[in-house]
């Protein structure tokens, strides 16, 4: 029973520290753009290195 007393109190914490990572990225536009990640793979913008073409 002792161990909830100090479970308690740390799970809280990291709730609230997760809480407020979370609002951070909210804040600083990680999810404004959801779309082009998943469209930006399809296109290989990569050419093939000099070394390559010998």
């Amino acid at each position: 029973m002792k161990d909830f007393f100090y479970l308690i109190p740390i799970s809280l914490a990291l709730g609230l520290v997760g809480l407020v990572l979370f609002l951070w990225s909210l804040k600083n536009g990680q999810y404004e753009d959801l779309d082009g990640a998943s469209e930006r793979i399809l296109y290989d913008d990569d050419r093939p290195s000099e070394s390559c073409l010998d």
